[in-house]
């Protein structure tokens, strides 16, 4: 009985080995997270590890998290109505520039262009009240000539008014004799030079004396000349200077010409271009008329 006994324990002890070494090769979470620690399941040898590789009938899995969609990965929804952006590849087409030769139309288009015409010598001119390189080159032409400024080639306000001063000038109203005759238009502020009873020189811009300092009509003759004559009184050079009547004489202006709210004492005010020409004309002797009367003197 004793040997039968034996017997019998030593094969119990052997079942009980046999079944814990199963149940080690079969149980793969050794490690209760069920990842790494443990042994590898049976038959896991050579799984690879990508997302690709299945897991084992019994082997549990894990669920990816659901990936949460924030303004950085959601894709903006189009707006109706909103153009879309340029092409940074494409040109965009800038401004339209005017074209070459180009000026602005003025209020008195037609008028100006009229005046050029019969004036002559500023170049090619229609009389249609519509701009166009030719009108704005004489225009602008005119400008130059007569110091009107901006040069800009508009027929505005001092471009008509000068245009028609000058154009309405009637050279013949000059008590000119047989010899040079320095003319002054008082009303329409023009002075032109006449020898033999032609015109010589001008009609041009000319600016007389202003309110309480009327420069009278009537005949005179040149007794003085200096090309740079000092103004005691007013403290100022005179150049070009051609003394006629008392302190009056010719000279170049010393303001712009065309501000009318202003005058002379006087005397007869010219462009620097005029003045040079008056002075290359004149000798001591030669007779100046004088006709009308300033507007407002």
């Amino acid at each position: 009985m004793t040997q039968v006994r034996t017997h019998l324990r030593v094969a119990a002890l052997a079942v009980v080995a046999l079944v814990g070494v199963a149940g080690c090769a079969l149980d793969p979470q050794a490690d209760p997270g069920g990842v790494g620690g443990g042994l590898a399941p049976v038959g896991s040898a050579g799984q690879g590890s990508g997302a690709s590789a299945v897991a084992a009938p019994d082997q549990p899995t894990r669920s990816e998290p659901t990936p949460i969609r924030t303004k950085a990965t959601t894709a903006p929804k189009p707006v109706r109505g909103t153009p879309a952006p340029p092409n940074p590849g494409t040109s965009q087409p800038g401004p339209k520039k005017a074209p070459a030769g180009w000026c602005p139309q003025g209020e008195h288009q037609r008028e100006v262009e009229g005046y050029l015409a019969k004036l002559g010598g500023f170049g090619e001119v229609t009389v249609d009240g519509r701009q166009s390189p030719a009108d704005c080159k004489a225009i602008k032409k005119f400008q130059k000539r007569y110091d009107i400024r901006p040069v800009a080639g508009r027929a505005g306000p001092l471009t008509y008014d000068v245009a028609k001063r000058l154009a309405t000038t009637d050279v013949k109203r000059c008590k000119a004799g047989s010899g040079t005759t320095f003319c002054i238009d008082l009303t329409r502020q023009t002075t032109w030079v006449m020898r033999g009873g032609e015109v010589v020189a001008g009609p041009t811009v000319t600016r007389t004396g202003m309110a309480g300092f009327a420069t009278p009509a009537g005949t005179y003759k040149i007794f003085n000349r200096d090309l740079k004559e000092w103004s005691d009184p007013y403290e100022v050079w005179l150049p070009y200077w051609q003394q006629f009547n008392g302190g009056i004489g010719f000279h170049e202006t010393t303001t712009w010409l065309h501000n009318g709210a202003i005058g002379s004492h006087g005397c007869i005010n010219l462009l620097p271009a005029d003045a040079v020409r008056w002075w290359e004309l004149g000798k001591v002797g030669h007779r100046v008329s004088l006709v009308g009367r300033r507007p407002g003197t």
